[in-house]
């Protein structure tokens, strides 16, 4: 909701705020007084076009500033945070302001939050704040998108629930459809990679690679490379330890049995002497068992001759002709082979995928045309009720022959929200060719017809602020009392601001605005020397009375007048009542 709006040099409008609250709130003033600049500052924060020209004679640029209360989880908020605004929180909500410069020299600033943002930005978020209807502003249910958009919220629950299977399911088909494609268009090559994969999977199957095998085989192989001098490491190590003849000292397994025994002799004297005989006992026994293993490598070593090594060098070139073409390490070709064995099998399996796919869509086709069908019969009963409704509005707005007309034609293809074309035109009187909305109308009849469609929808399609310029025109009497009591029952779901010149209109408001216009003449007594500015002012009780006289006899001082004018206040208060 819109709390409040500033203007600063915007037309003739030197500098004004205008406390702004929910309900129904009227801008009225003398003609030239500046009341569209209102609605002009409006769609300067929605993102319109900017134009120099709308710049206050001799100053140097224009501002534009609005104060948005948002609940906390609007959409419009999170997108703001996101483009770097700040927020003013405040018990289940926030106040947004938002702000647009323009330049004397046709240049535009925006400003979201107190930071800087792409005019972009400002409209974006403003869709779905805020929606003006004026004599050249673009209406909101102009597109086809919008007009589907808003008879489905009007079909209700039943269209909701009907068209989100439907969603669903189109999803479905259309990701089966594309996979079917896929595979039917991508069939040659496919076979030609099922084709290199049969032939890698051959290769490395042949050669049977085992998880290590190629680590294994190099430490062997430099270990047969070296045989020879492992051989005699190996044999005097072991001479050291055990041998019949290994000079006066003797063997270390002799050595260390000797030394064993000495502490033994007197063990039975000092317990330290008898744990370090204990000690000497099992280092003797490592020394035969070390003995003992290098006896059996020193077998070993002379049972492998250079026939094994010439075996090893032949399977590390088998293995290393696997690693140049698949992977870095034979671990890794292991990897490699298991991944493409699967995508191999799923390749051999696209006959059968694509049969079941096949059945898939056509299955998933007659599904989604049998609910389009349920769709469209739906929306043709929506559709008849949302013309009626709005057709009786109009009526009561001045325009009695006009009719909404709700066109469903079939697309003939399933698309994602059914099989329907739906397009609003509006029929001016029967007999006459119905025609989109926005064409064959004038500015204000356009707007009553909007006024119409929103207080019909405003139950079941809100959007906070409604913004009407203008919606009067062309019109008095009891239409324009029909008029107001419209926007005021639009006014009870969402808030609405409208500029108007019709008292009958103005007697609704919640909220009583009036721009007043001041002239200044120059030195010579001419105003072409002089400035016009105006003042904008929230009008209270008694004001208002004297504004509505104004309104309607020019004489705001005039009694009668102003009993006239206190006798629209008080039956405005009773006509809503009867909607």
């Amino acid at each position: 909701m819109l709390e409040e709006l500033r203007i600063r040099d915007l037309g003739v409008i030197t500098d004004a705020t205008l406390p702004l609250g929910p309900g129904l709130s009227v801008v009225t003033g003398e003609t030239g007084a500046g009341k569209t600049m209102v609605v002009t500052a409006v769609g300067l924060l929605l993102g319109a076009r900017s134009d120099a020209g709308a710049v206050r004679s001799g100053a140097k640029s224009a501002t534009a500033e609005a104060v948005l209360k948002l609940d906390a989880g609007h959409p419009a908020l999170a997108r703001a945070v996101e483009a770097g605004a700040e927020a003013e929180e405040f018990d289940g909500g926030a106040e947004l302001i938002l702000a647009r410069r323009l330049g004397a020299d046709g240049r535009s600033r925006a400003f979201l939050g107190g930071r800087a943002a792409p005019v972009g930005v400002l409209a974006e978020i403003g869709e779905s704040l805020v929606v003006v209807h004026g004599q050249t502003d673009q209406i909101r249910l102009k597109g086809a998108t919008a007009q589907r958009g808003a008879l489905d919220k009007f079909a209700g629950e039943s269209l909701a629930k009907t068209l989100a299977a439907y969603q669903d399911l189109y999803n479905h088909w259309k990701a089966s459809q594309t996979e079917l494609n896929t595979l039917r268009n991508d069939a040659r090559d496919r076979l030609r990679e099922a084709e290199s994969l049969e032939a890698a999977l051959a290769e490395i199957d042949e050669a049977a690679p085992q998880p290590g095998e190629d680590e294994l085989l190099k430490a062997e192989a430099v270990k047969l490379a070296n045989v020879e001098e492992l051989r005699i490491a190996a044999s005097t190590a072991h001479q050291a330890l055990i041998a019949e003849d290994f000079g006066e000292a003797g063997d270390a397994t002799t050595l260390v049995d000797s030394a064993k025994r000495t502490l033994e002799h007197v063990a039975e004297h000092d317990a330290d002497l008898g744990a370090a005989a204990a000690r000497l006992a099992e280092v003797g026994f490592l020394l035969n068992d070390i003995a003992t293993e290098l006896a059996s490598y020193q077998a070993g070593l002379d049972s492998e001759g250079p026939e094994r090594l010439a075996e090893i060098e032949d399977r590390r070139a088998s293995l290393a002709k696997l690693v140049r073409k698949y992977a870095p390490t034979i671990d890794e070709v292991l990897e490699w082979a298991e991944r493409a064995r699967a995508r191999f099998d799923e390749l051999q399996d696209d006959s059968t995928r694509i049969e079941t796919l096949e059945a898939e869509v056509a299955r998933a086709e007659a599904d989604l045309t049998r609910q389009a069908a349920a769709i469209s019969k739906i929306r043709t009963k929506a559709a008849k009720d949302l013309s009626a409704r709005v057709s009786a509005e109009l009526k009561a707005l001045a325009m009695a022959d006009a009719t909404l007309v709700i066109n469903l034609e079939p697309t003939g293809q399933l698309g994602p929200h059914g099989a329907d074309d739906i397009s609003f035109l509006l029929q001016p009187h029967s007999g006459a060719p119905a025609r989109p909305l926005g064409k064959g109308a004038s500015g204000g009849e356009l707007s009553r017809v909007m006024l119409a469609i929103e207080v019909v929808l405003a139950a079941v399609d809100p959007v906070p602020t409604f913004v009407f310029d203008e919606v009067d025109a062309g019109v008095g009497g009891r239409a324009a009392v029909e008029i107001g009591r419209r926007l005021a029952m639009l006014a009870r779901h969402v808030q609405v601001l409208v500029v108007t010149h019709l008292p009958q209109v103005a007697a609704f408001a919640d909220q009583h605005i009036t721009v007043t216009k001041t002239s200044v003449r120059g030195a010579d007594g001419g105003t072409a020397t002089g400035f016009t500015s105006s003042d904008v002012r929230l009008l209270d009780g008694a004001e208002r009375v004297r504004e509505l006289a104004r309104m309607l006899a020019g004489q705001e001082d005039s009694e009668s007048a102003q009993a006239h004018a206190q006798e629209l206040l008080d039956d405005a208060k009773l006509l809503p009542q009867r909607a």
